[in-house]
């Protein structure tokens, strides 16, 4: 009897042990499935690196699109038979005030234009061998745009010649960069910029391009009985963006009337006999020229809402050739 008693308590004891056992089991399973967890956190880590290498390539591309290289200096050469009278090829260091004047306001200028033009170097200034005209998103005075105008009244005018301007205009719709003349009798009321004797003084504008019509050159003259819309004008379409590249605007100007040039091609002329004899002809008399860049306006049109500034338009130079 008692033998069968300490064989009981024997079995029983190594029942409690295995149950013991078997309690402990599942824990160190549960403990293997910790590091599991470290090793999928530590692949995250990694990532901080990947931000650091994006930033690079943002930082140097907003660098290098800011420069524009000079084009290519042409040869000083015009038409057969002509010769260079004067030219101003921008290589100083500031405008040359003995051949232009600027021409300040924000008052529209007769077009509903959008900006205000300044005497800044913001907006107008000489630069690695180049005018620069600088149109900008800002409050100034009544506007929130500024842009530059520069003349040669009084300074530098001519009659009759071939004469050009070497000019690089910006991408961006509503610009309306424009190379031009008026006729030196040209007067406007400086009490009242409404008041001026246009169209009687007449116009030709060399080259008018507009950002929104991008591969258009317009040449275009302007007189009594023929103004504004009614105007004698061509629009010169390409097969390419003007504003890719530098181009060669001129007219070649004789008492037969004005011949336009875009590159050296001529495109449109008009003559005395086109303007007729119920209008009168006023291209036989001293002009001078301007240089700008308008915003919207009449012929500038719709300015985007997502219209990048600052904008440039540059001038290599600009040149009179007359008839030796």
């Amino acid at each position: 009897m008692t033998t069968r008693r300490t064989i009981a308590t024997a079995v029983a004891l190594v029942m409690v042990l295995a149950a013991c056992a078997a309690e402990t089991s599942p824990t160190t399973t549960e403990g293997v499935a910790a590091p599991a967890t470290t090793t999928t956190v530590a692949p995250t880590t990694t990532a901080a690196p990947t931000t650091t290498t994006t930033t690079v390539p943002e930082t140097t591309t907003t660098t290098t699109t800011t420069t524009i290289p000079s084009p290519e200096p042409l040869p000083i050469a015009g038409p057969e038979g002509y010769e260079l009278v004067w030219s101003d090829e921008f290589d100083g260091d500031e405008l040359n005030l003995d051949n232009w004047s600027y021409e300040t306001g924000g008052w529209g200028w007769g077009n509903g234009e959008a900006q205000n033009y300044t005497d800044r170097t913001d907006n107008v200034r000489v630069q690695n061998g180049l005018l620069v005209i600088e149109l900008r998103q800002e409050k100034f005075e009544d506007s929130y745009y500024t842009s530059g105008r520069i003349v040669s009244q009084d300074k530098q005018e001519f009659q009759y010649g071939y004469l050009e301007g070497r000019i690089k205009v910006p991408a961006g719709g509503g610009t309306w960069p424009a190379f031009w003349m008026l006729g030196s009798d040209f007067f406007r009321n400086p009490n009242d910029p409404f008041d001026a004797n246009w169209p009687e003084a007449g116009e030709i504008d060399i080259m008018e391009w507009l950002g929104n019509k991008p591969q258009t050159v317009i040449g275009t003259v302007h007189g009594p009985g023929y103004a504004g819309a009614g105007g004698f004008s061509k629009w010169f379409p390409q097969d390419f963006p003007v504003y890719e590249g530098w181009h060669t605007y001129a007219i070649l100007w004789d008492e037969t009337g004005v011949e336009f040039f875009f590159d050296e091609q001529s495109y449109f002329k008009v003559t005395p006999e086109m303007i007729g004899d119920n209008r009168e002809y006023v291209f036989d008399k001293p002009y001078y020229f301007l240089i700008n860049m308008a915003l919207g306006g009449a012929l500038g049109g719709n300015i985007p809402i997502d219209l990048e500034f600052p904008l440039q338009m540059y001038v290599d130079h600009v040149r009179v050739y007359q008839r030796v």
